[in-house]
């Protein structure tokens, strides 16, 4: 019996992936950050350029820039990264400056198109995909990486989908590579109700705010080298900063 047929009768769920794709279907469009279901949604947000966006800015994060002023990240050239979510490509194309061999993915044709676009005025060099990661990874983002950088995606997942993003980690991260985040941190902004409460018609109202705690054990495979809050960046500053966002770095080990 194929596909087709099974769903004729109302059993859809042989697979992990059949599971994942009927839990995305509790939620909002706008919840479902990596496939097509919420590429439309997307689309219509990064659609009008001039709507007062924080992160519409053509700055890098503050943390960002911070990891290579110390050393922390682009030892010995640079070497790749990999931009989940990238938007209109602000932190990939300072990435590519830096001599870093950039992949930027979103799930927005727009977002894509206002990255490449920036890309040509700038005249900095970035391949920009669009499309799912979780789909991508291993065809057009093949990896390995060196950084894998994620600046407010993470947040926009619900609980199942952690599992497809560690995954997706463990697919590309190379070993000794880092992986940087930035997320609502709770008490700021985002909803900080338990996992089990968004799938009772909650849904993820906006992003989901994480405490230290959880993020360390989210990631416990890695080790954490540095977490913060974000700095508070004016609107003069070279950076792009909000302090509701935590900022963390991580490293995998060089035996993964």
């Amino acid at each position: 019996m194929d596909r087709t047929d099974r769903n004729q009768h109302g059993r859809d769920i042989r697979t992990v992936d059949d599971v994942l794709r009927l839990l995305d279907g509790l939620f909002a469009p706008e919840a479902d950050r990596w496939s097509s279901r919420g590429a439309s949604w997307w689309d219509g947000f990064y659609a009008d350029r001039d709507k007062p966006v924080p992160f519409f800015v053509a700055k890098p994060d503050e943390n960002l820039v911070g990891y290579f002023e110390r050393g922390l990240i682009g030892g010995g050239g640079g070497g790749r990264a990999l931009d989940l979510g990238c938007g209109p490509g602000r932190n990939a194309l300072q990435l590519a400056a830096w001599g870093f061999e950039v992949d930027g993915v979103d799930l927005s044709p727009t977002a894509v198109a206002w990255a490449e676009e920036r890309a040509h005025v700038s005249g900095i060099r970035a391949r920009f995909h669009c499309g799912d990661a979780f789909a991508l990874a291993g065809t057009q983002l093949p990896g390995p990486y060196d950084l894998v950088y994620d600046s407010g995606c993470f947040h926009h997942l619900p609980p199942h989908r952690r599992i497809s993003y560690l995954a997706l980690l463990d697919q590309v991260l190379a070993p000794g590579g880092h992986f940087a985040l930035t997320c609502f941190a709770a008490g700021g902004m985002g909803s900080e109700l338990p996992d089990a409460e968004l799938y009772r018609g909650s849904g993820l109202q906006g992003g989901l705010a994480y405490t230290p705690d959880e993020l360390r054990w989210i990631f416990g495979e890695l080790e954490m080298i540095e977490l913060r809050r974000m700095r508070d960046e004016p609107d003069a500053s070279p950076c792009f900063g909000e302090d509701f966002l935590w900022t963390a770095l991580f490293r995998r080990g060089t035996g993964a």
